[in-house]
Order: structure tokens, then C-alpha cells, then sequence
């Protein structure tokens, strides 16, 4: 659209030429307020993790069953992501991100005052569902409301929503909880919430309904995707609690995943009006920037789940410890983002892109190589380093992967894009969990077959241990038999910590292929013209 076009448009609606224009006041603060929601709801996926123990004796579940409190956030997240692109399309997008947002708070309102584990499950699940509309839409925003010289910093932006916020949310989650109640969790979503819905009401144009976007549903490809996406999200965030395909439920839940996912990508590929533009993928440049999407998901949530679970298990932190670690990983990053738009000024940002990523699997390296004295403190030189690197990710990748494409075609990049973002994330977490579990076995077993050539060495850990139990004031049998459960103790202790060791390093070496696969997209030629008005 010409910018007379675009004038005569806004002057018809009754605003000033400039009012709505890219680049306008009331366009970044649009931005900004898209930015803040989509914060909150990335915020929200993990802010429950470290006060969990609280939510389950509060209301009185398992440890098993309070698992369903993340779980059924993530998957209505999941599944709203690819209904955003059609519905704020319809609704507008003006009149969709405030109704969600509306519905955002009132859902969290809904969680701080359930009053059984069914209640906070179902009230986690709308929650999610409408937070995660929040988060394509902020990363449209930046693209269809920014200038393409400004649109770097709005990418810098965004990338504070998308790393920074997991990285707090078990620290601010810790926090709230020891020092006021875990109701607060939900309380802490209402303010930012209503000034959100300022911002955004200021910000957006209204616009009518397109009513013939709204009839002319893919409900074939809505139904097919919730149940595949919900289907493989419960797969991949329970699996391995009930021993993957052990369990009948996550077969079966697999079974109904598979299906219904390729049914969904053959409908995609044959509307001429799609939920979602499956066809992106064909595109070289779009494809790889989606491969790097799904590998940065996976390593920034495999860290997420990684690190507090190896200081609780080796080290037993508590969740205001594992908190005051994780926040390196995301306060440093603050230091770097403003200056990452000015660099892609001056160097190519595929470039860029590679060294994030390259310091993301430096990072994961140097937590391979862990002893028993390795804890928080040490620790920290990691987190800074994989802080360091995220920034330098998230602001080119989003343009290089949006360069190529034409101005309608961005909805669907978006929702294409968070939506492996998310899966990839759900993926690691699913694989750090099972490798972390398979290996630690394979180490004990291996341990234990090691342990009589080393009979001699493990007799004298033995004496030691109940000669000082007995001078503790043990009897000789029980300080004989405390001593030994020490000595197994201590193996399984150092089976972890190897188990540990190499899933770092496999995750290190599967960065790497982020790194070819960015390397590999082409070059923009010139700046790239996105000259559409959001619907």
C-alpha cells in the first residue's frame, strides 16, 4: 500500500496522516504495549515452576498431579498461537488483543483463587489459551508498525520477552512466594495487564469486523491442529513421568498427535485460504530460520530445566537459590540488547545469529565439565556467557527470517515461527529430562560394575564413614549400615553429575547445527519493503 493510500485511509477514519503511520508514536506504543503482554505470558510459563511445592500442599495434590498446573498452561498456549493469525485477521487486531488481554487477567484472577487442583488446571488452561495470543502478535506488531530501520530494536525488544522473562520467572516466582503467598503469582498479572489494554487502545486503529473472515472458518484445520498440538504437547511435557510409551495414555495420545498433525499440514496445503501458511515452508531462507527457532527453544528451556533441577538434586537449593543462579542468565542480557541494532548496521546479521548461537553452545560446553564442588557460585560464569549470546540471536533472526517474505504473508510467519519456538522448547525439555534419567542409570550401572576392581579404596571410604558415625554416637551395626547407604549415596551423586556433563554437552554440539543453518540463509538484498497496515 502506497503511502497515499495509507494517508487517505487514516484520514477517512477520522485521524491525522501521521497518527497511525509505521514509526508513529502511537505505533510504538502499540509496540510496547504487545511487547509487555507477550512478556507476561512467556513470564507465566515459568513463574509457577519454583513455588510448585506451595500450589500442591495448598491444594492438596501430588506431586504428579501438580504437574498438570504447567502442563495445561502450555498446552492452551499452544494451541491459541496458530488461531491468532485468523481471528485478530477477523476480529481486528485492535479489538482481538484487547478481548484477550481482558480475558488474560480475569484468567489469572480465576487461578489466585481456585480452590481445588481441577480448578487451578482448568483455570491454568484459559490462562494459557489467551496468553498465548499475546505472543505472535507482539512479534507481527514489531513487523507491521515499525519502519524497517526501526524494526532492529523492536526485535531487541522482543528478544527481552522471549529470553528474559523465563530466565526471571522462577526468581521473581521464588521471591513473591517466600515473602507474600503464591496467590501473588496471578495477583502480579493485573496491573501490567491494565496498562497493556491502555497502551493497546491508544496505540491500534479500530477497525471493523470482516465477517467474511470469520464464516469463511478452516474448521477442519482447527480442530486438527488443537488436537494434534494439544495431543503431542501433553506427550512431550509428561512422557517421561509415565516412561513414554510405557504408559497407554501417551502412546494413544501420540497415536491421535501424529494423525491429526499431518491431517492438519494436507489441509493447510490444500485451502487457498489456510488457518496457517504451510507454504512458508517451502521458502530456503524461511525453513532455516525456523530450524533456529526450534534449536533456540530448545536450548534456552533445556537450560531453564537443566540448571535448577541439577542444584536441587546435587546440591539442594531451594527455589530462592536456584532463583539468584537462573537471574544470570537473564539480567546481562539487559547490557547487550541496545547495542545489537546498532551492530547489524555494520556487520551481516547471519553473522551475528552465528556468534549468538556459537556462545549459547560455548556456555552449555562449559557446563559439561562438572565436579561435585561445582554449584551455584560456579555456575556463573556460564550463565553470563549464555546471556550474552541470546541477544545476539533473537534481533537478527527474526528480520533474516522475515526478510524473503511478502507483507501478507507475516501472520502466518509469525504464528509459524513462536509456534517451533515453543515446541522446541517442549522438545528439549523432554529430551534433557529422558537423556539426563537414561544416562544416570547407565552411569550407576557402570559404577557398580567398577566397583570391585576399586574394593580396597571403597573399604576405606567404608571404615571412615562408620568410625566417624560411631564417634557420633552410633552403634556399630547402624553406623556399618548408614556408611553404606553413604557410599550409594555418593555414587548416585557423581552417576547425576556425569549424566549431567554430557546432556550439556549434547545440547552444546546440537547448537552448532543453529549455527550452519543461519549461515546458510541468504543475504537481504537492500532493505525489504513492508509496506502493509495491519488489518
Amino acid at each position: 500500500m502506497s503511502t497515499i493510500a495509507a494517508a487517505s485511509e487514516a484520514i477517512a477514519a477520522g485521524a491525522t496522516p501521521s497518527e497511525y503511520e509505521r514509526g508513529s508514536r502511537r505505533s510504538w506504543i502499540a509496540v510496547f504495549g504487545g511487547l509487555i503482554g507477550a512478556f507476561m505470558a512467556i513470564l507465566d510459563i515459568q513463574i509457577t515452576n519454583a513455588s510448585m511445592k506451595e500450589i500442591q500442599g495448598s491444594l492438596g495434590a501430588t506431586l504428579e498431579e501438580g504437574s498438570w498446573i504447567s502442563t495445561a498452561y502450555l498446552v492452551a498456549e499452544m494451541i491459541a498461537i496458530p488461531l491468532s493469525g485468523w481471528l485478530s485477521t477477523g476480529l481486528s487486531v485492535r479489538r482481538y488483543l484487547l478481548w484477550t488481554t481482558a480475558a488474560f487477567i480475569f484468567a489469572s484472577i480465576l487461578c489466585s483463587i481456585s480452590w481445588n487442583l481441577e480448578a487451578m488446571i482448568a483455570f491454568r488452561a484459559l490462562q494459557g489459551f489467551f496468553g498465548g495470543a499475546l505472543i505472535p502478535l507482539a512479534f507481527r506488531l514489531i513487523l507491521e508498525f515499525l519502519p524497517e530501520n526501526k524494526r532492529a530494536i523492536g526485535m531487541a525488544l522482543f528478544g527481552v520477552t522471549a529470553t528474559f522473562a523465563p530466565s526471571i520467572g522462577p526468581t521473581l516466582g521464588g521471591w513473591l512466594t517466600e515473602h507474600f503467598s503464591w496467590h501473588y503469582l496471578f495477583y502480579i498479572n493485573v496491573p501490567p495487564g491494565l496498562l497493556v489494554m491502555a497502551m493497546l487502545a491508544y496505540g491500534l486503529e479500530k477497525r471493523p469486523v470482516v465477517w467474511d473472515k470469520l464464516k469463511n472458518a478452516d474448521l477442519a484445520g482447527i480442530v486438527t491442529m488443537a488436537l494434534g498440538m494439544g495431543c503431542l504437547e501433553v506427550v512431550l511435557e509428561e512422557g517421561n513421568r509415565k516412561d513414554w510409551f510405557g504408559s497407554d495414555l501417551i502412546r494413544n495420545l501420540a497415536i491421535i498427535a501424529a494423525v491429526n498433525l499431518v491431517l492438519f499440514v494436507w489441509i493447510q496445503l490444500k485451502r487457498k485460504d489456510p488457518l496457517v501458511n504451510l507454504r512458508l515452508l517451502g521458502k530456503r531462507d524461511f525453513v532455516l530460520s525456523t530450524i533456529a527457532y526450534f534449536l533456540l527453544g530448545m536450548a534456552l528451556f533445556g537450560a531453564i530445566y537443566l540448571i535448577p533441577l541439577y542444584l536441587s538434586q546435587v546440591h539442594d537449593y531451594t527455589p530462592l537459590e536456584i532463583g539468584e543462579v537462573i537471574m544470570w542468565m537473564g539480567f546481562p542480557q539487559l547490557l547487550v540488547l541496545p547495542l545489537v541494532p546498532r551492530l547489524m548496521q555494520r556487520f551481516d546479521g547471519r553473522y551475528l545469529a552465528a556468534f549468538g548461537f556459537f556462545m549459547f553452545a560455548l556456555s552449555y560446553y562449559m557446563n559439561s565439565q562438572m565436579t561435585a564442588d561445582y554449584a551455584g557460585p560456579q555456575m556463573i560464569a556460564s550463565q553470563v556467557v549464555r546471556a550474552l549470546g541470546q541477544p545476539f540471536i533473537l534481533v537478527p533472526i527474526g528480520m533474516l527470517a522475515t526478510a524473503h517474505l511478502k507483507p501478507h504473508e507475516n501472520p502466518s510467519a509469525s504464528t509459524v515461527l513462536n509456534v517451533m519456538r515453543n515446541l522446541g522448547g517442549a522438545f528439549g525439555i523432554a529430551l534433557v529430562a529422558t537423556l539426563t534419567d537414561n544416562l544416570a542409570r547407565s552411569h550407576l550401572a557402570h559404577v557398580k560394575e567398577s566397583l570391585p576392581a576399586v574394593s580396597t579404596q571403597a573399604q576405606d571410604y567404608l571404615n571412615q564413614s562408620a568410625n566417624m558415625l560411631q564417634q557420633g554416637g552410633s552403634d556399630p551395626y547402624t553406623a556399618s549400615m548408614q556408611a553404606k547407604a553413604l557410599l550409594g549415596q555418593t555414587m548416585s551423586q557423581q552417576a547425576y553429575i556425569q549424566a549431567y556433563n554430557d546432556v550439556f554437552f549434547i545440547m552444546g554440539a546440537l547448537l552448532l547445527i543453529a549455527v550452519v543453518a543461519v549461515l546458510l540463509i541468504r543475504k537481504p538484498q537492500g532493505p525489504v519493503a513492508h509496506d502493509a497496515v495491519v488489518e
